[in-house]
């Protein structure tokens, strides 16, 4: 068995999935309240309410997977 290296890996599964969910929570609310309240947003906003929305649903996923499945078995 290999030594326990300290990292609680339950803690940063919850918390990178809860990290992921801010983002696109964050990423998808300002998208429907800055169509509604200002029916046309910049490009540049589109692509950045996006990309908070692609990258939150990207960690919120993996996270768990990585911290609370394959880290514990690779240690």
């Amino acid at each position: 068995m290999a030594h326990y290296s300290g990292r609680d890996h339950s803690e940063l599964a919850k918390t990178g999935f809860f990290l992921g969910l801010a983002l696109f929570v964050v990423g998808t609310g300002s998208e429907l309240v800055g169509h509604a309240m200002f029916g046309s947003l910049p490009q540049w906003e589109n692509t950045l309410f996006f990309a908070l929305t692609i990258i939150g649903f990207a960690i919120g996923f993996a996270s768990p997977f990585v911290f609370g499945i394959v880290m514990p078995l690779v240690e």
